[in-house]
């Protein structure tokens, strides 16, 4: 806990100096970029150091109780490793400028990963932990791939660098190649439809502080990173422009709120419901990044930040139910409000932020994507933004309905709420949910400068 203390202090220094100072560079062991490995600190990836940190310090006295009660005594140390790994690894892969060395980050953050899901309570953990190896493995090797190329084409591996070369190589067929096998490597780390399958059983076998963890950071650096490579590296007025990217990130985005909103809709489990609403609410951030216009992006900023802390909230809450309850299940959620009313209203804020009720950051998110998309001339998307937030209440109301308006079953817990050094870690984010949907200078301000410093870095 107090690494990731001592990192979130860092993080909250270093975004002050970057936002007073413009961004710091670090040069490991003094070797200048592009020979050496630079550290670099902007806006945006100060932004998403304050969100992984913070939510590590966040989930770490959480899992003081929860991983006791879900794993066996011999794990507990294996858990500790492979969490500082994590967040060492997606701490690395924000702050690094070198496209190897993310590469070398994604690593330690995914392999640490894939243990932490394997150490779920049961054998389907295993088996959640071996799909995602698999997929995961594949989109590294994706990466790495397009990371050769562009190596190939260019001679450096600094992002800032391969900016600047890119444009000079001459090769065209070579870029292309390096952009499609960038861009489905690191869709497949971040779930973007319809490279998802390994999500929904991931974060519905995990152990709740994993899936809680796993869910409001580790996608997140995967959007950051896919940012990065579309708005940094290559040109996406030329590259980009001159290829159907944007459209097919478009087009696969709104196939994903869609559908993965209309298949939560179907869930008995409230962890698989919430893992399959999170597919629906990256495509609510590559749809933004899709318009490549500042509302677009603003929106897919601080949509990224916003949906990292309200699906936060909404998986440690869920795994105090399970830890009273024995599982996540809405049968055992029936008559909750009663039995756990702290844990039950947690939940139900956190499902109007994942909504966009007015009064909470999801609602803030999703005020600049239709913005973005009427800025576009696309009002059919602003419609759609609007209309497929209706599937949400559906959803989040399939909660309030079992709690509220439901007698308690056989399965619902006995009257007591979440022990307190998980409830307060939760309620922390719910408050988060709210504070961030009141005031916004932040959020708002931070997703403005980062997305103004990604549409002037291209060449």
């Amino acid at each position: 806990m107090s690494a990731c203390l001592f990192s979130f202090a860092s993080a909250l220094l270093l975004a002050a100096e970057v936002a007073a100072n413009g961004p710091i560079s670090y040069h490991i062991g003094s070797w200048p970029p592009p020979w050496g490995i630079e550290y670099r600190v902007d806006w945006l990836s100060a932004f998403v150091l304050v969100l992984v940190s913070g939510m590590a310090s966040v989930v770490t006295p959480y899992a003081w109780r929860s991983a006791a009660a879900e794993l066996r005594a011999d794990q507990v140390y294996l858990f500790y490793t492979m969490f500082c790994l994590c967040v060492a690894g997606l701490l690395g892969m924000t702050i690094t400028g070198d496209a190897f060395n993310l590469f070398v980050f994604m690593e330690i953050a995914s392999l640490s990963s894939y243990v932490l899901i394997a150490l779920g309570r049961d054998r389907r953990a295993q088996y959640a932990a071996y799909q995602y190896l698999v997929l995961g493995t594949i989109g590294a090797t994706f990466y790495v791939i397009g990371v050769g190329i562009l190596y190939l084409a260019t001679g450096t591996l600094n992002i800032a660098d391969l900016a600047q070369r890119l444009p000079q190589s001459g090769n065209l067929r070579a870029v292309f190649a390096a952009l499609a096998f960038i861009t489905v490597g690191v869709s497949l780390k971040l779930a973007l439809f319809p490279l998802h399958v390994w999500l929904p059983n991931a974060y519905a076998h995990a152990p709740s502080a994993v899936t809680a963890f796993l869910a409001a950071t580790a996608t997140k650096v995967a959007v950051y990173v896919l940012m990065r490579f579309f708005f940094g590296v290559f040109d996406y007025r030329q590259v980009i422009g001159s290829v159907p990217m944007l459209e097919i990130l478009l087009a696969l985005s709104v196939v994903a709120i869609v559908s993965a909103s209309l298949v939560a809709l179907w869930q008995a489990d409230l962890k698989r419901l919430f893992a399959y609403s999170s597919v629906a609410q990256i495509g609510y951030i590559t749809l933004g990044i899709s318009l490549a216009s500042k509302d677009g992006l603003t929106a897919a900023v601080v949509h990224l930040f916003n949906h990292g802390i309200t699906k936060g909230a909404l998986f440690l809450l869920i795994g105090g139910l399970a830890l009273r309850a024995g599982s996540a299940s809405l049968e055992c959620a029936r008559g909750l409000g009663r039995r756990m009313p702290l844990t039950s209203l947690g939940i139900v804020i956190a499902g109007l932020s994942l909504i966009g009720v007015p009064g909470t950051a999801g609602f803030v998110s999703k005020w600049y994507l239709v913005l973005g998309a009427i800025e576009a001339g696309k009002w059919w998307l602003a419609a759609l933004v609007v209309a497929t937030s209706l599937i949400a209440v559906a959803y989040v109301w399939r909660f309030v309905e079992a709690a509220y308006l439901s007698e308690p079953g056989e399965r619902t817990p006995a009257p007591g709420e979440t022990p307190l050094t998980m409830l307060a870690p939760a309620w922390l984010l719910v408050a988060a949910c709210v504070w961030f949907g009141l005031g916004t200078s932040y959020t708002v301000g931070g997703a403005q400068r980062a997305a103004a410093l990604l549409l002037g870095s291209a060449p």
